[in-house]
């Protein structure tokens, strides 16, 4: 009895071990130019091209940027809803910092974020309707000098 009462024990311990776990890991997507663009101020002036990764379905749209370790400055990430409202995003699995910019119907810039937080699931909201987010890198709205009116020019 007492033999088969440590058999118990060992298997039990063996049965407890702590097993590693297996770790997940997800590759960094790849940039995928999918349109070009340009952003122009209100007066008409060019300010830069940009060629732009498009979400335009239900999947894309939750994923955006996520896993991504970085973006060129002149890459950005074009957000397309079938319908123009307050948006809100956060940055869940963000590892770059963004600026957002909400874009109208017309592709007219309604509102900002900058600079946000990259890991963050703290709500960014638009205070106003939008239709469009275009995600850039960070500063890259102050350093353009965009303003509410400038507007987002795609290319054919």
């Amino acid at each position: 009895m007492k033999f088969a009462y440590i058999c118990f024990l060992s298997l039990v311990f063996i049965a407890c071990k702590d097993e590693p776990k297996p770790s997940i890991s997800v590759e960094e997507p790849q940039f995928k130019k999918e349109a070009e663009a340009y952003l122009v101020k209100a007066t008409g002036d060019t300010l830069t091209s940009l060629d732009l990764e498009v979400a335009d379905d239900e999947y894309q749209r939750q994923t955006g940027l996520m896993y991504r370790n970085s973006m060129q400055d002149n890459q950005g990430m074009l957000f397309v809803f079938p319908d123009e409202q307050l948006r809100s995003f956060y940055m869940k699995n963000t590892r770059i910092p963004l600026d957002l910019l909400f874009l109208d119907e017309d592709y007219k810039i309604v509102d900002f974020q900058e600079d946000v937080k990259p890991m963050s699931e703290a709500s960014l909201p638009s205070k106003v309707p939008a239709k469009f987010v275009l995600e850039l890198n960070a500063k890259q709205s102050e350093a353009l000098q965009l303003e509410i009116g400038d507007y987002l020019l795609l290319k054919d």
